[in-house]
């Protein structure tokens, strides 16, 4: 076979040409495995011709050599990006194979090889269905079957894109250098993986960083951010982030809109992809980056029409360039403080001066990460205690014994995300059983997964360390005894408190501050003095009409990302009836409760 030895890979270097360091890394690998000589010639070929220049290609026709090439790489310390294995290898199975590959290249891409049509056969799909569960595969890829077989080619590059995203050691548009445990650095690299940015991490400590920042006089304690353009940011804020990386952090025609959407998370940027494609003059306000909550999900697997599954922030970037394709506007990093409500116009106003007037609202503000209250783990945030991430550290505790606090969906993927990295993940759930707060498919992924300990009615109660996360201490709900544990990494998501203090007192919440919209604000109201209009608020009308509530600081929500795009998808229809109404009657005053 012309497949490539390890001995050759060794001797195979590549330079990243958006580095801040100038050396070299080796080349990384694409492994193929299948029994079957000529399906794996044709592999073998398709793979060399398009991906040959910049990856070398090792192919094996057994389970046994296959195991072994993959140990020499990880022993040399060779990246392996993509990993394809038939199911069917004589005495083993793909699927066996890919499981044990895992271990040794977690963040390599693994796929199971069929043939056409073998999704017909039920072992085969069955196969499929249960290496998915369990996590051993990301897809399946149907073996070429022609030359320049594009079916073929779709998949393995998705693999390839969404592999050097994950890999901070590449050359990429932008580049942050900071401490490793610098507060300050991992926030930048969390806004920065949340907003769907790809880019790199180089440590200060490092010698070619060390002299870069000498160059520069910049103090090696405050992170640095460096563009592909050559842009050199000291200690940035992440607006001064976002505008050197092109994106609107005010519109640059004025504050005057059809509509004015507050929040960037899911429901938002829905609501922003319809409105502005019907033709409304949309803004959309941003406090922090887009994606809201699902920008924390390592992996959304259940959502529709992603197959493999998708990261939020890259969910959140292919909605946010959709909308401005349609030519909505947005306001990153602005933070709305105010809204003055108006009989038909309402004005909000941001923590920079922005001021914007607008016919319709719809509020998709979205909700905060609720925190454990613990003193002494909240002055360890960024240094081993995260709240909501679940990915820019995962490589740094690759050796290392770390824990995920919550009972949902987003902190079973948490776990599960981390478990690829280090060795032992431990999940604590305050309830009894993780059935209560997460999917089946999550449920039985946790299970199958080696390094996963789930630990229901437990709870940590302390913690500390010496500048840096080295402890917890965690309670028992049943014996009430406590136990002090080494840990390097604390992931927190166990809720989240609804953004919604700012607003007037008029607009009708719930006791725990989630947004009353529809038939709730009249259920809500004692008298007709909080509803002015006669006809009844529409279903994601609040109590003030013409401002609309959608996604997660709605009461009643679902709290699902599908749910929330879809009522942000619905909601516009609702102030498209709105502002017809507004532009075709006055409004009539109520003086009795409506019928």
């Amino acid at each position: 076979m012309p497949g490539t030895r390890v001995s050759e890979i060794l001797t195979g270097v590549a330079r990243s040409t958006h580095s801040p360091e100038p050396g070299t890394r080796r080349i990384p690998v694409i492994v193929a495995v299948d029994d079957d000589r000529d399906a794996l010639r044709r592999v073998d070929d398709e793979l060399g011709r398009r991906y040959g220049d910049d990856y070398r290609i090792v192919c094996t026709r057994s389970a046994e050599a296959a195991v072994e090439e993959l140990e020499q790489l990880a022993d040399a310390g060779c990246e392996v990006a993509v990993i394809l294995a038939d199911h069917w290898l004589g005495g083993a199975t793909g699927s066996d194979l890919l499981a044990r590959a895992r271990a040794l290249h977690p963040r390599a891409k693994r796929a199971l090889l069929i043939d056409w049509g073998a999704w017909g056969h039920r072992p085969t799909a069955d196969a499929i269905l249960e290496a998915m569960a369990l996590g051993r595969i990301d897809y399946y890829v149907l073996k070429p079957t022609r030359a320049r077989d594009e079916h073929f080619h779709r998949t393995i590059t998705e693999f390839l894109h969404e592999w050097a995203r994950d890999d901070s050691s590449v050359g990429h548009e932008l580049v942050v250098i900071s401490d490793p445990d610098s507060t300050r650095g991992h926030e930048l690299r969390e806004f920065l993986r949340r907003s769907g940015i790809p880019h790199g991490f180089r440590s200060s400590e490092s010698r070619a960083a060390q002299d870069f920042l000498s160059e520069l006089g910049a103090d090696r304690r405050a992170p640095v951010v460096r563009l592909h353009s050559d842009t050199i940011l000291i200690d940035p804020t992440n607006e001064e982030i976002v505008a050197a990386y092109g994106v609107e952090t005010e519109p640059a025609d004025g504050g005057d809109f059809d509509l004015v959407i507050v929040g960037g998370g899911p429901a938002g940027l829905s609501a922003a992809v319809y409105a502005s494609s019907e033709g409304l003059r949309t803004l959309v306000l941003e406090r922090h980056t887009v994606g809201g909550q699902a920008g924390s999900s390592s992996l959304i697997r259940n959502y529709l029409g992603f197959a493999r599954g998708v990261s939020g922030g890259e969910l959140s970037q292919r909605a946010y360039q959709q909308a401005w394709i349609f030519g909505a506007h947005f306001a990153i990093t602005r933070e709305a403080r105010a809204l003055e409500l108006g009989d038909s116009r309402h004005v909000l106003t941001c923590d920079a001066g922005f001021r914007g007037d607008t016919r319709a609202v719809i509020l998709a503000t979205g909700a905060s990460y609720r925190r454990l209250g613990i003193p002494a783990l909240d002055e360890l945030v960024g240094a081993g205690v995260f709240y909501g991430a679940s990915t820019v550290d995962a490589q740094g505790l690759a050796r290392e014994c770390v824990y995920v606090v919550g009972g949902g969906n987003s902190a079973a993927q948490a776990a599960l995300h981390l478990s690829r990295t280090a060795p032992s993940v431990s999940l604590l759930i305050r309830g009894t059983s993780p059935a209560e707060g997460m999917s089946q498919y999550l449920v039985d992924a946790l299970a199958a997964t080696p390094g996963v300990e789930v630990s229901v009615q437990t709870e940590v109660v302390a913690g500390g360390g010496d500048g840096r996360l080295e402890w917890l201490e965690l309670r028992d709900g049943a014996s009430g005894a406590t136990t002090r544990v080494p840990a390097a990494g604390l992931f927190v998501l166990i809720g989240a408190h609804p953004l919604t203090d700012w607003l007037p007192d008029s607009i009708a919440r719930d006791p725990a501050g989630y947004l009353l919209t529809g038939s709730d604000v009249l259920a809500d109201t004692p008298g007709a003095a909080s509803w002015p209009l006669q006809r009844a608020p529409m279903a994601f009308e609040t109590s003030a009409p013409g401002v609309f509530a959608v996604g997660d600081a709605r009461h009643g929500s679902e709290k699902r990302v599908a749910s929330a795009v879809g009522e942000g998808s619905v909601v516009v229809s609702q102030v498209h009836e709105w502002l017809a109404q507004e532009a075709g009657s006055s409004r009539t005053p109520q003086t009795s409760p409506p019928t």
